[in-house]
Order: structure tokens, then sequence, then C-alpha cells
């Protein structure tokens, strides 16, 4: 049995995407699970999500910060902007290479993030998130 119905991942690297994608499938972790390599597609997406399905919107979200283009900080920006009924079920969880204790705590300060991993993701933060975020 999945532990979530959908989960987005947001990274500019393909590779970790994929990565990603297998240890959260690995550890049933959820049943489906989308991609994005560009975070202005991701939010062109939840847009689209909230306002025509917001049944299926993800219930959890692993956001890059260091991306070409929109960075996870000018997502979070537009993120705000999704209505709080699609949005309000949704964990968002900064997964990040960063290690700039600037960027830690900047993260932990905006109320929609959850947490702050460092990459490479795994079953143990997986386990983490189970256990401390998500009510089974």
């Amino acid at each position: 049995m999945y532990t979530l119905r959908r989960v987005v991942l947001i990274d500019d690297d393909q590779v970790n995407n994929f990565v990603c994608e297998s240890i959260i499938k690995n550890e049933n972790f959820a049943e489906e699970v989308v991609s994005f390599e560009w975070a202005q597609d991701a939010l062109e997406f939840l847009r689209s999500t909230a306002e025509h399905d917001p049944a299926n919107f993800p219930e959890l979200i692993f956001l890059d910060i260091n991306m070409p283009g929109m960075d996870g900080w000018t997502f979070i920006q537009e993120y705000r902007k999704i209505s709080e009924c699609a949005t309000k079920k949704c964990s968002l969880f900064m997964l990040s290479s960063a290690v700039d204790r600037k960027d830690i705590i900047c993260a932990k300060s905006h109320d929609e993030v959850r947490d702050f991993f460092s990459k490479p993701l795994s079953p143990e933060i997986l386990a983490i998130i189970k256990e401390e975020f998500i009510l089974l």
C-alpha cells in the first residue's frame, strides 16, 4: 500500500529526478510521481490542478533551491498564490545540495516549508517524513 497518492519533484537535474522517482516507488511512498526540471512548468501544473482537479493536488512536493529560470525561493512566492483549498493538504519540503546554513534557515522560515533535507533523497528521509509529518 502506498503512503501517498501523488508526489511532485521539482529539480533541474534529470538524473536526480530519476533517482528520486526510483526511491519513492521502491519504498511504496507514492502511487504517482510527477517530475519537473523547470519550476515554472511545475507551477503551471499545480495551478491547473488546483483550478480543475483540486482533489488530485499533490500531497507532497520536493523542491530544489538553485535552478535556472525560477529558483526555489521564487517558486514559493508564486506557490502562495495558489488557492489554499488545494494547497492546505500539501507538504512542501526543500531537497537541495545547498549546504549554506543561510539557505537552510531561510527555507525553514517559510511557513510553506515543512523541513529541509540535503540531497540525495534516501529511504531514511522518506521514513522521517512518514514518521514526523504524515498522519497515517
